[in-house]
């Protein structure tokens, strides 16, 4: 009863925050100094034509005006045409989704089998030799720029040895369309040439991507697990003989991980929104090439339709995560 009690109070905080998040975004692109009717009209309109044009779009009203129509709008999947494109701002973006959710899930995989391995070695191989590597390559991690290691990776693993594909998401035209997802795609259709292609392909992004975030669930996982090993119940449990290994497996690894799942939750979130440099250094058709592409083009319809995917994307991930906590910590419930 508790828990539900929790995950309805989580679900509705969702509608504020979302609020919130829109709110800030679409004043904040309005702060920008374009005028879109001129986008639109180009050059060579002349300002009677503009300021029509800017009353057709609603332009001309105040911008409370604007933000309810535009609520109204998002409130049915609406998020306007393009000022460049004209395509609608939506469809552009449920397109390039699934590009950005695979690369996001493919470096959060990395980072996870990476990150949390190595915190736990390092947390129990403490002031040894082992955990002065892995803290230095953590701290390491940590401070390499995204778009150097882009680079250098493509620089050495696909132009130096070839062994990787140097941009783009697959050589062809991809597996038949499903889902979207390249991955799941291949597989329902069978395509086990374009399942090789595409994770040959998926392969420099996602490791770019993921080698910060590695980086920094190793601290929280050594964190986490030096904080329990040295706890009074780990200690009895030593004093009676129990393996190491098995104390660790058993009992501290549980009780370690609580933190390092809140810290999932949050390192998602910022893969899903820094995938705009890995995106655009590696010519990866998702949400970042389009966010970088209409930053290019002061199209700032398009970057409000961006940030409002990504805050929602966030937002989410944070929720689940909470839910997810009601079930891992029974703390949570009291």
């Amino acid at each position: 009863m508790r828990r539900l009690e929790i995950i309805v109070s989580r679900l509705i905080w969702f509608i504020p925050t979302l609020f919130g998040l829109v709110f800030v975004a679409f004043f904040i692109s309005n702060v920008i100094p374009t005028d879109p009717a001129r986008i639109i009209a180009g050059e060579n309109a002349t300002e009677v034509q503009v300021q029509a044009l800017r009353a057709e779009m609603g332009l001309d009203q105040p911008l409370y005006v604007q933000f309810g129509r535009y609520l109204s709008g998002l409130a049915t999947g609406d998020m306007g045409k393009s000022l460049y494109t004209q395509r609608e701002i939506s469809q552009d973006l449920l397109r390039r989704l699934p590009a950005t959710l695979e690369l996001t899930m493919a470096a959060m995989v990395i980072a996870v089998g990476l990150g949390v391995p190595l915190g736990v070695i390092s947390a129990v191989k403490r002031n040894s030799m082992v955990d002065q590597v892995l803290r230095l390559l953590s701290v390491s991690g940590l401070a390499i720029a995204s778009f150097w290691l882009a680079m250098e990776l493509q620089m050495y693993f696909s132009t130096k040895l070839g062994w990787t594909p140097l941009n783009g998401r697959v050589s062809g035209w991809g597996p038949e369309p499903i889902t979207g997802f390249y991955i799941i795609d291949s597989i329902l259709n069978r395509d086990w040439e374009s399942l090789w292609d595409s994770l040959h392909h998926l392969l420099l992004p996602s490791i770019t991507l993921a080698l910060p975030a590695a980086a920094t669930l190793v601290r929280f996982t050594r964190a986490g697990v030096l904080e329990v090993i040295n706890s009074n119940f780990v200690l009895y449990e030593r004093a009676m003989g129990i393996p190491m290994p098995l104390i660790i497996w058993k009992y501290v690894l549980r009780n370690a991980l609580i933190s390092t799942v809140t810290q999932i939750g949050l390192i998602f979130g910022a893969l899903f929104a820094g995938a705009v440099v890995v995106e655009a250094v590696f010519d990866w058709p998702g949400l970042g090439t389009y966010a970088v592409q209409s930053i290019l083009q002061s199209d700032t319809k398009a970057i409000l339709g961006f940030s409002v995917i990504v805050g929602v994307v966030f937002i989410g991930v944070n929720l689940l995560v909470d839910i997810t906590h009601t079930f891992i910590d029974p703390r949570t419930l009291k």
